[in-house]
């Protein structure tokens, strides 16, 4: 563990934002194949603003830090500050965490890039009750 920072440690110890958030306006998953990490992210939004994110994960200590870090940081924030604070956050995290660790950030902000894009995408009307639906009603014949 002396590898790490305290503030990752911390989180690592006493993750915040653990679990599933009942009817979310997006949901990100991703995994990584070499690891066999797996990672969830949920937002609900109020507004324009994140009321609320919380996370899932199969992983390490790093993916489950990282991750709490990451929910901490995004709520309050827009959809595209949420983006924002998690590439300042991601630099600043990388910067600090072993590099055999990287992928386990990452899986991170891509579960919240993934998250937003739902977000917008039920906002928009484009993706409905988990898949999109390309093909018009009137063609559906």
């Amino acid at each position: 563990m002396a590898k790490y920072p305290k503030f990752l440690i911390e989180h690592f110890q006493n993750p915040k934002n653990v679990g599933e958030i009942n009817r979310p306006d997006g949901v990100g998953t991703v995994g990584n194949a070499s690891c066999g990490d797996i990672m969830q992210m949920f937002i609900k939004v109020n507004g324009d603003r994140i009321a609320e994110a919380k996370f899932k994960t199969f992983g390490c200590g790093a993916a489950i830090a990282t991750s709490s870090i990451l929910t901490e940081r995004i709520k309050g924030a827009t959809l595209e500050e949420a983006l924002e604070i998690s590439e300042k956050t991601s630099k600043e995290i990388l910067s600090q965490l072993p590099k055999e660790k990287t992928p386990c950030f990452t899986l991170a902000v891509d579960a919240l890039k993934l998250a937003v894009e739902e977000c917008r995408c039920k906002q928009e009307g484009i993706h409905e009750k988990g898949g999109f639906d390309l093909i018009d009603s009137d063609e559906k014949g």
